[in-house]
């Protein structure tokens, strides 16, 4: 399954990539790509990261949601559009599927 990671990261130290990187070692240690917005390169517009973060759901099974998601406005959209599409939704809290439309193809 391909798993895209969302949540807060304007505003926290380090833009919160600890969590990030603590969360897709432990998806892929699960055998599963990790789609992680915490590799982007610095220096975008916020604009720029969401046009390439909406693609890497679009591109993903499911959507990983870090602590503190509810409070970050890209992961909400993120998630809107995680729903739209269908994709199994995952929180960090508890670490099982949390909503699941019409899983799209997940392998």
């Amino acid at each position: 399954m391909i798993i895209y990671i969302a949540g807060p990261m304007t505003g926290l130290p380090d833009l919160n990539h600890p969590a990030f990187f603590n969360a897709a070692l432990k998806i892929a240690a699960n055998g599963h790509r990790v789609l992680n917005p915490a590799f982007l390169t610095e220096g975008l517009t916020q604009h720029q990261y969401m046009d390439i973060c909406q693609a890497m759901v679009r591109s993903a099974d499911a959507i990983f949601l870090l602590n503190g998601w509810e409070n970050s406005p890209g992961a909400l959209a993120e998630l809107y559009q995680a729903r739209k599409l269908g994709l199994l939704i995952i929180t960090q809290k508890s670490a099982a599927p949390q909503h699941n439309v019409t899983s799209r193809g997940a392998a």
